[in-house]
């Protein structure tokens, strides 16, 4: 059966392509209130593809943007597999970086000659789950799936899951699975799939000051009060260490050193450190000294500024004192460090830091625990194998550096491991201007998630 639902996907090709622009088409932002009705919009759009597919499908509140929740008709023999992932996008600015405009969803060919469609949310993670969603629709115009499956996707991943895990808490008994399967993951390189079994944590703070109580003149008032400017790049200055090493006591005293299997894996890995420069126009790569680029990106915490804002930011020149200035931090995690213990040592450290007339404030944006999956089991064998049918290559282990807060919610709330199993490239630019999807990976990945779902009613 599963060659015929693969020839229905290939015969759909062109179909789905079309379906999936039109869904990247509507500018599902969730960081922005002025975006609600298009997360509404998006959510429909997605719950009524499915329900053309037979699935019973129910648009659930969360308290914030609604929950996609889709379920076929279970039974008891077959195993049951919780398929996540998120709707919303990131928001698209700068928007005259884009070559063409973020929700024009437009195919051309990307700077390696190779065709792609180019749009927010391209892979993350519209285009994604849509190669789950298009397998569905395969293997629904046949026999049906043959295993147990129910979609959840959210609409507030992006904005850090806010309401998530109150939400699975809430329909626990309804979300009950066996395994649960993200698609939300990469490639590691092109023709070199790769299954997923290590994330990052995060933790995500933003750093206000306030000196004087309103903007003053810099030559009335400059070198006499306290300048929230200079005081924030001050301590901006003091997060690194001239090796690279992130200077906030007690910040890697937790931290689980990597074992020579894994290094070993990665050392066999086909990176090109220079042309992993030279792609991004840098002329030599950096970062904590001792480790490989894979190493400091996999396995090693970072802490980086993601956004400062203070003074004058118009054309021209304005001579002003700002009375504000903030700074919003990541922190990147790895196994081990705890989340909260590393927010309470960032706020220590940067407390420590500043001056008693400058006024410091911190708003929390979300922490999430790092994630190691285990790769000795049968679901992970099973997926080697889908890759294998969708792609035609045997895959490889990796972990991210990237954070999917979700992971650790499931495994803490439904009890269940889960499969991360990604289809997008290196270089889609996520969260970047011209994000995008190779075509080649959206068709192969909907070829995989369509092998998988065979390959996984053996469990």
């Amino acid at each position: 059966m599963l060659d015929q639902v693969l020839q229905t996907i290939e015969s759909r090709k062109h179909q789905s392509l079309s379906a999936l622009k039109e869904w990247l088409a509507i500018p599902s932002v969730s960081t922005k209130p002025e975006h609600a009705p298009d997360m509404q919009r998006a959510a429909t759009w997605l719950a009524d593809q499915l329900k053309f597919g037979g699935l019973e499908v129910s648009i659930m509140p969360t308290g914030g943007a609604p929950a996609v929740v889709a379920k076929n008709k279970h039974e008891k023999s077959r195993p049951t597999v919780l398929v996540y992932g998120h709707y919303d996008v990131q928001p698209p600015e700068p928007l005259d970086l884009w070559t063409t405009p973020a929700f024009e969803p437009t195919v051309r060919k990307d700077e390696n000659g190779f065709d792609a469609i180019y749009a927010r949310g391209a892979v993350d993670d519209k285009g994604q789950v849509w190669c789950h969603v298009a397998a569905v629709l395969a293997w629904q115009a046949h026999t049906g799936l043959p295993i147990n499956i129910t979609l959840l996707i959210e609409g507030e991943e992006e904005i850090g899951s806010t309401h998530l895990e109150d939400f699975i808490r809430k329909h626990k008994d309804g979300l009950k699975a066996d395994l649960c399967l993200i698609s939300d993951t990469d490639q590691f390189q092109r023709g070199l799939p790769a299954i997923t079994y290590g994330l990052r944590g995060l933790v995500y703070e933003e750093i206000f000051l306030t000196g004087p109580d309103r903007d003053l003149h810099s030559g009335a008032f400059g070198g006499a009060v306290p300048n929230p400017a200079n005081v924030l790049c001050e301590i901006i200055a003091t997060l690194h260490n001239a090796d690279g090493t992130v200077n906030v006591p007690g910040f890697y005293e937790d931290v689980t050193k990597l074992n020579d299997s894994e290094k070993s894996l990665w050392s066999k890995l086909p990176l090109d450190e220079k042309k992993f420069a030279a792609d991004l126009k840098l002329p030599t790569l950096n970062g904590e000294s001792g480790f490989s680029t894979l190493e400091r990106i996999w396995a090693r915490p970072t802490l980086d500024v993601n956004g400062i804002t203070t003074g004058y930011q118009g054309p021209g020149a304005k001579t002003v004192i700002a009375s504000k200035a903030s700074a919003k931090v990541s922190m990147r995690l790895v196994p081990n460090q705890n989340p909260q213990k590393i927010r309470e040592q960032f706020e220590a450290a940067v407390r420590s830091r500043c001056p008693k007339n400058v006024k410091l404030e911190f708003v929390n944006y979300g922490c999430a625990e790092p994630v190691i999956v285990p790769i000795d089991n049968k679901a992970t064998q099973l997926a080697g194998e889908a890759l294998q049918v969708g792609f035609g290559q045997t895959p490889t282990f990796t972990r991210c550096g990237g954070t999917i807060p979700v992971v650790g919610t499931i495994k803490s709330v439904l009890g269940i491991d889960t499969l991360l199993v990604g289809f997008g490239l290196p270089d889609d630019r996520v969260h970047s201007p011209n994000e995008k999807f190779d075509l080649a990976a959206l068709h192969n990945g909907t070829r995989t998630a369509a092998a998988l779902y065979q390959k996984l009613a053996a469990l």
